[in-house]
């Protein structure tokens, strides 16, 4: 270990946190000094397979006696607040999941902790990091596409029952929230990165296919702070498979579309004044869980980011007056939703 890099405890040894655990592990810049899960087993093997990585079954027994700088929270959705808050108080910065909670209410307590605290409160969007959704956001800030009118979002995804079974959380509604907290939130942050708050939202939600308290469809028509009109189609019902999950922009000068399953191609893109490099190439890849894939594995830029920022004392990263907007838009989109 280097006594000058930044000390990391992950909280969730579960799918995402195994990847936090991967990606910090690789970071030159980053030491991972503990992990922490309820599962004594789950904690025991991850730490076998990390050299014998100091780990605890409570999380108030790491908080207490770890070293670590930043504590990255990879538990359930309905755990993030009150976990994030813990750390916060204890003095650690937080690195916390999407979503970065499940009510707004939630959400403002967590940011006002870690302003009375000086303390750094990170939120993980790491599809922002998508070199498609680097080039577009350039596309955007620089108006080449001129006035934007209107934004097409597919999220149609496959997720067996086996999914929700397999689990003691995902599916009830206390700790997944939704859909849109899961696996639409990457989705839903991007365009309010692009085009603004959601200041209305129309919507039909359903549950066809699944043994669950969430939804597992819906449909939206939204409106944009900036004036932009957007459509919304999300499912975990596709056959077998994830399909696709894409965003298509339709502007006064230009036309994008980012498809792939993950964002991970630009599949159209007719911008005046625009071209896109002729020799880029666009590797963006999934997580992988075994069973099923989710969105980009960008986690590594995130990491590096964050411990670039802090050597260097900048800011830029998705804090938490960011990832609250994403929880605004979704409670938006809930609300307005009819004959459910």
């Amino acid at each position: 270990m280097n006594s000058n890099n930044l000390k990391f405890a992950v909280v969730g040894c579960g799918n995402i946190g195994k990847r936090h655990v991967a990606v910090l592990d690789k970071e030159s810049g980053a030491d991972l000094v503990a992990i922490c899960d309820v599962d004594d087993r789950k904690a025991k093997d991850l730490s076998d397979l990390y050299s014998n990585l100091e780990y605890y079954t409570d999380y108030d027994d790491m908080l207490n006696n770890t070293n670590a700088e930043v504590v990255s929270i990879a538990t359930p959705h309905g755990l993030h607040k009150e976990m994030a808050i813990q750390a916060l108080n204890k003095g650690f910065h937080v690195l916390v999941e999407k979503p970065m909670a499940l009510t707004e209410e939630d959400c403002l307590e967590m940011i006002k902790v870690a302003d009375e605290k000086r303390l750094k409160l990170y939120v993980v969007k790491q599809n922002r990091y998508n070199k498609p959704i680097f080039y577009t956001k350039k596309a955007l800030d620089e108006g080449k596409l001129g006035k934007v009118f209107m934004v097409q979002c597919n999220v149609m995804w496959n997720r067996h029952q086996e999914y929700y079974e397999d689990s003691e959380w995902r599916g009830l509604k206390s700790f997944e929230g939704g859909a849109l907290y899961t696996q639409v939130s990457h989705f839903i942050d991007l365009l309010i990165w692009w085009f603004g708050d959601v200041v209305d939202a129309k919507s039909f939600i359903r549950t066809f296919n699944h043994n669950i308290e969430i939804e597992d469809a819906g449909v939206s028509s939204i409106e944009f702070e900036s004036g932009v009109l957007g459509s919304l189609l999300w499912t975990t019902c596709v056959y077998n498979k994830n399909y696709e999950g894409s965003i298509t922009i339709i502007g006064e000068k230009g036309t994008i579309k980012i498809g792939g399953k993950y964002l991970n191609n630009i599949e159209f893109w007719d911008v005046q004044s625009f071209p896109l490099p002729e020799d880029e190439v666009f590797e963006d890849e999934p997580n992988n869980y075994g069973k099923y894939q989710g969105t980009s594995s960008n986690h590594d830029k995130l990491i590096n980011e964050i411990v670039t920022n802090f050597a260097s004392k900048r800011n830029g990263l998705v804090e938490g007056t960011e990832g609250i907007k994403s929880i605004n838009a979704i409670k938006k989109i809930y609300n307005r939703t009819f004959l459910q």
